[in-house]
């Protein structure tokens, strides 16, 4: 039985997950956190509740999803998981920053990449994944069939959908994403989203306006 512990991080209230389990293993999913403040944050719940960090997971690599990126490399000595195509959003860290405001270093970490139709597994437990573009080019969706829920990044939240204004964004794209790959999940699928409360897939397939 999984338990998801979000923490809202960084200028843009972004999402930080860590999932984990009776085992006390644990994934570090988008790590935002951008000030030794945050950090802290992260390593007493780690810490307290006694977790060992098995994998870094990216649903995908704009900036506010990776501030704490190299510190949980270093941290913990993990290959990062993510989508190849997303690998240029990362290596465009250094320049996103300085739109913001920031002087932050290049991220150097090794990568695993994901695809489509893949699985990843948690301590015998699976996670298929769907790539769902349109927001970022390399966005994907981490999906636990047997407990209901997905991590779905900045696809689909409470009442609306991701940006698809920035960089190789596509609104029609991630509009068939969502309706082909996610609406197509039990109604009951909880939807831990890269910003905002958590949904669920039968709600937005109902109320949300974007995809009516």
């Amino acid at each position: 039985m999984f338990q998801i512990q979000a923490f809202v991080f960084n200028f843009a209230s972004e999402n930080t997950y860590v999932l984990f389990n009776e085992n006390k293993n644990a994934w570090l999913i988008d790590p935002g956190n951008m000030n030794e403040q945050e950090t802290k944050i992260i390593e007493n719940f780690i810490k307290e509740n006694d977790l060992k960090v098995v994998k870094i997971v990216l649903t995908h690599a704009h900036i506010d999803h990776v501030l704490g990126l190299q510190w949980a490399f270093d941290t913990f000595k993990i290959p990062v998981a993510m989508h190849q195509e997303d690998k240029e959003v990362l290596d465009m860290f250094q320049i996103s920053g300085m739109r913001f405001g920031f002087q932050l270093d290049h991220i150097n970490v090794d990568l695993e990449y994901v695809n489509e139709g893949d699985e990843l597994d948690f301590d015998g437990e699976k996670f298929k994944i769907y790539h769902v573009p349109g927001h970022s080019p390399g966005s994907v969706v981490y999906h636990h069939e047997n407990q209901k829920f997905i991590i779905s990044g900045d696809v689909l939240f409470e009442g609306s959908i991701g940006r698809t204004d920035l960089y190789k964004g596509n609104y029609d794209q991630l509009i068939e994403g969502i309706k082909t790959k996610l609406f197509i999940l039990n109604d009951e699928t909880q939807v831990f989203s890269g910003h905002g409360n958590p949904t669920t897939i039968g709600f937005e397939k109902q109320y949300n306006p974007f995809l009516k």
